[in-house]
């Protein structure tokens, strides 16, 4: 995912967009997107403003009304149009979705289902063998070793007390 739409920005069409790549501008510099709901977007005139937001326009989109229409909408490309990563130990989240999570002796623990980040770091959710999905941090000290050839990640999972947090 690159972005997702959030609102209008004034009454000419343009659209605040919180933006998931490392330049907030560079949203636009992928070609057409695709939202979440299959319709295909352009984006022009990408400016950053406060809180890393991006105001853009979108071709074809005129007015306000227009525009807030498209709030919450995700939007993506193809992942062969995006660059390479630039360290070893970064990767994309399209990357991590369907790998099959095993613990370090090997043992089944599930299959990456989805990479979530709700403000404090990334969270993997695993559907598990016997149903069910389970959350857990996407850190160094949680993911031991992501083998993107293989199509495995080996994950040492915290330990679950049960107890509420103090």
């Amino acid at each position: 995912m690159l972005g997702k739409i959030v609102g209008a920005h004034g009454v000419r069409g343009r659209v605040r967009i919180r933006a998931f790549t490392a330049e907030p501008q560079a949203v636009a510099g992928y070609g057409p997107v695709l939202t979440a709901d299959g319709h295909v977007l352009t984006l022009l005139a990408p400016q950053v403003a406060a809180k890393g937001m991006v105001i853009a326009s979108v071709t074809g989109i005129t007015d306000r009304d227009a525009a807030e229409a498209l709030a919450g909408q995700s939007f993506s490309v193809e992942r062969a149009k995006l660059p390479p990563t630039r360290a070893p130990d970064e990767y994309y989240q399209a990357d991590l979705i369907g790998l099959a999570a095993v613990d370090p002796e090997g043992r089944a623990l599930g299959a990456v289902a989805a990479v979530h980040d709700y403000g404090a770091g990334p969270l993997l959710e695993l559907d598990l063998p016997s149903g069910g999905s389970r959350l857990v941090p996407f850190t160094r000290e949680v993911a031991l070793e992501v083998d993107l050839s293989s199509g495995r990640i080996v994950l040492a999972l915290p330990v679950e007390t049960g107890e509420p947090a103090p």
